[in-house]
């Protein structure tokens, strides 16, 4: 069974952000959309590029409205150390979850039970606390930002416009299609 239209199990966990530690849980998702991007440890070799590239389009999320959250099987610690240290990690500004007992890495079904690592997870999840986009890549394979913020800003559109959906390639402006007897075939 997908995850996709699931809601969140609930969960608490602690995150270094902003140069403290701070409580997250499923309730701090309600309320705005978020992005829960999954990665398999701190002081690695891909991850520094996407949480870095992710830092880069922090920015452009928050507009939107959109909280974004990285999680590693890391503890809080860790995750301050590691901002302490790399240069890519210091551009982090969003909270970084600890998830030492992979609770969140087991309900989102990223975890690598062998490894105690969490697979290359990313998660939008509406401001209800359903999941409404999951990609989850090997972790030889990075993520891109810019990608993600195209799938964040279809999942906004089609939440705010029932009946229309975005189709392939679909970016911000595009004409989207309204399903109905009159488009079958027609495509």
């Amino acid at each position: 069974m997908s995850l996709i239209n699931t809601q969140v199990k609930p969960f608490k966990a602690t995150a270094y952000a902003d140069g403290k530690f701070i409580d997250v849980s499923d309730e701090s998702l309600k309320g705005k959309w978020s992005v829960l991007m999954f990665y398999p440890a701190d002081f690695t070799f891909v991850c520094p590029t996407e949480l870095e590239d992710l830092a880069d389009h922090q920015p452009e999320f928050a507009k939107l409205g959109v909280n974004v959250y990285g999680v590693s099987t890391d503890t809080h610690f860790a995750h301050k150390a590691w901002h302490d240290t790399s240069d890519a990690i210091k551009k982090v500004n969003y909270p970084l979850i600890g998830d030492p007992t992979g609770t969140l890495s087991r309900n989102f079904e990223v975890m690598i039970e062998e490894e105690g690592l969490a697979l290359r997870g990313t998660f939008v999840i509406n401001p209800e606390g359903f999941i409404k986009v999951l990609e989850v890549h090997d972790n030889g394979i990075g993520r891109d930002a810019s990608e993600l913020l195209r799938k964040v800003k279809a999942a906004l559109y089609v939440a705010s416009h029932p009946g229309e959906v975005c189709p392939a390639k679909w970016t911000e402006g595009a004409a989207t299609l309204t399903p109905s007897l009159d488009l079958v075939g027609k495509i």
